[in-house]
């Protein structure tokens, strides 16, 4: 499987530079670049890649609400955060968004590469560092109302949660699980809504707690 790769970032040096890097992989193919959030939504739509590399800062509008437009109209492309911005706001909005991953641009480019890979087998990355900012927000909040008397969940649903929180597709679990993307959908809503939980990231903090995913 060749990954195709869109590269967004508002330096050209910085795109030269990751091109360079990662054009020497079989894996990967980087099939476009952008330098604003309009020019990324723009090769989204043209190129379809299947994983994105998203700068958080970029002129005309954030990386977090390029990742949250472009999720909205083809949730099949995984987002990965590379940026310079290693603190819990930005790391939990692009969660929030619905980003994949997120790489900090000091990472070593094996790293990098990691979390290409992961993200294209649909699943979620998170570099080491910004793992423990789940954590420690998961010991500091402690256990929901929900956890403490029990989730509820059926069985179907338990099954459901463990493949949303490894980041995959509900066309993905359709597949896995032989039921439709319609079901999945379904099964998605009665979980967030027992649980109580609103957001990508609130699911993710839920499922590292429980152990369902390991950070």
């Amino acid at each position: 499987m060749t990954i195709r790769l869109l590269l967004v970032d508002d330096h050209a040096v910085v795109r030269s530079g990751l091109r360079m890097l990662l054009s020497t992989e079989d894996d990967v193919e980087i099939i476009g670049e952008a330098g604003t959030a309009a020019e990324a939504s723009s090769a989204a739509a043209e190129l379809k890649p299947d994983v994105i590399l998203m700068d958080i800062g970029l002129p005309d509008k954030s990386g977090i609400n390029a990742t949250e437009d472009i999720k909205a109209k083809f949730p099949e492309i995984s987002v990965i955060a590379l940026t310079i911005h290693e603190d819990e706001e930005y790391f939990f909005k692009m969660l929030e968004a619905g980003a994949s991953g997120y790489v900090p641009k000091r990472a070593a480019p094996e790293e990098l590469l990691t979390a290409i890979r992961t993200a294209a087998n649909g699943e979620v990355y998170l570099y080491p560092t910004m793992a423990k900012l789940l954590v420690r927000d998961f010991l500091v909040s402690g256990p929901t109302k929900e956890e403490a008397k029990g989730n509820g969940l059926t069985d179907r649903e338990k099954e459901v949660l463990t493949h949303l929180a490894e980041g995959e597709s509900n066309e993905k679990i359709a597949q896995e699980l032989t039921i439709s993307p319609k079901t999945v959908a379904r099964h998605r809503e009665n979980i967030m809504r027992k649980l109580n939980l609103h957001s990508r990231a609130e699911l993710v903090r839920y499922a590292i707690r429980k152990g369902i995913i390991k950070a």
